[in-house]
């Protein structure tokens, strides 16, 4: 198995070779915190939109500026293992920032999706995307799916098994 886990150097290398060679370039970018039904099918839908798809992985860091002290559950290296473990995902790469906006700029994919709970006009790298000639695509969201909506879930419940 290929190793999808890349720095920006060597991620720019590969995505400049598939560009040349008529690729298009998808990326969408998230936390992947316990990774559920609803991000498989949006990272599905977001590959079938292109030949390569680069998931930006928000890293330890990020996750807690965005979704508080608590998160994230998994750390990034396992959530990057996980992820790499999808055929779908073509390349992951970690970022620091809350928006993967300077990602983005650099490595100026053809596509950026989103998922259904944004509006177009709403996506933060809208305008990134655009400066280039890129375009934001927003798929159907999986209502009911959320790993905050798991997480409280979990937390409500005691566990039955001894063991845990």
């Amino acid at each position: 198995m290929k190793e999808k886990i890349k720095t920006l150097s060597k991620l720019k290398l590969i995505v400049e070779k598939m560009r040349k060679e008529g690729s298009k370039i998808v990326f969408t970018n998230g936390c992947f915190d316990l990774l559920h039904r609803g991000h498989i099918r949006y990272l599905r839908r977001a590959k079938a939109l292109g030949d390569l798809l680069i998931v930006g992985l928000n890293s330890d860091q990020s996750v807690r500026a965005i979704k508080g002290k608590t998160r994230p559950l998994l750390p990034q290296a396992e959530r990057a293992e996980i992820l790499s473990a999808l055929e779908f995902v073509d390349y992951i790469i970690v970022f620091k920032e809350p928006s993967p906006v300077n990602l983005i700029l650099k490595l100026k994919p053809d596509l950026q999706v989103k998922g259904g709970d944004y509006r177009k006009e709403e996506v933060l790298e809208k305008e990134a995307v655009e400066s280039y000639g890129g375009k934001v695509v927003v798929v159907k969201e999986e209502k009911g799916y959320s790993t905050t909506n798991l997480i409280e879930k979990i937390r409500g419940r005691k566990s039955k098994c001894p063991h845990s």
